[in-house]
């Protein structure tokens, strides 16, 4: 899954550069209201609301943008009420497509998700008709050149990792937990001093489809920019893998 790795780490660079702009900050006020609606606004208590306020420091976001926020989703302030809906259906090459939206909107949000899958060569489908593909996961990546192989393994392991890859084409290592044990091994990584590029729950699918076709390959990374760049969407997953030097051509396109 070489072209899927590879298109994880250009998706996490794409979104420090959109946080940067401003961009994803949208995005994360949304998790963070709904992480607080449902959980409770204290990070110490709420996994999810802790993972978010996580990733709005990351990307440098305002204290003052995170408390509103977390206000709003415990009631203390009044604010838009999000719903939280997923989206399943098929791309270019009959990939498969799971999108996950966060929208006060749904029918506007579906029809405008439609109309991208469509535009792509794709279609909406019915729900339950791509999901089997993924498995929930604990995502972690970290760079090669802050630790050997050998050394990161016994840590994960130890701190109860499912596994962990090295595809050699990848400048990084790939960590997978389950979603319980994401947080134990991120914490045991960081309290080793250990750099994490990246670090995610996410849907990791149990089978690909290579694609190798360059059309087809362009129309995936359209529909993909198009879907992830839009307001309503939190995650887009999909089961492509895409050779990583036809990746890299279409991505300085």
């Amino acid at each position: 899954m070489g072209g899927h790795s590879h298109w994880a780490g250009i998706k996490h660079q794409k979104a420090l550069n959109d946080a940067k702009k401003g961009k994803v900050y949208t995005k994360l006020i949304k998790e963070i209201t709904i992480a607080a609606r449902m959980g409770g606004g204290d990070v110490d208590t709420n996994p999810r609301l802790r993972k978010a306020v996580s990733d709005a420091k990351e990307v440098n976001m305002p204290l003052d943008n995170v408390k509103k926020a977390i206000m709003r989703g415990t009631g203390q302030l009044p604010g838009v009420v999000y719903e939280e809906i997923s989206y399943e259906g098929y791309g270019p090459a009959g990939i498969a497509v799971m999108i996950e939206s966060t929208t006060d909107n749904k029918n506007r949000t579906f029809n405008e998700l439609r109309v991208i899958l469509e535009k792509h060569g794709g279609n909406m489908g019915t729900t339950g008709c791509v999901s089997w593909i993924f498995e929930k996961k604990g995502y972690i990546t970290v760079p090669k050149s802050s630790i050997s192989e050998e050394e990161l393994f016994n840590i994960a392991i130890e701190a109860s990792a499912d596994d962990i890859k090295n595809n050699p084409d990848e400048d990084f290592y790939e960590v997978f937990t389950s979603p319980d044990n994401f947080e134990t091994v991120k914490s045991k990584l960081l309290e080793k001093k250990i750099d994490i590029s990246s670090s995610e729950i996410t849907m990791i699918p149990k089978n690909y489809i290579t694609v190798t076709d360059e059309d087809k390959a362009e129309k995936i990374v359209g529909m993909m920019n198009e879907l992830e760049a839009h307001d309503d969407v939190k995650s887009v997953y999909s089961n492509f893998d895409i050779p990583a030097n036809i990746l890299d051509k279409l991505m300085k396109e």
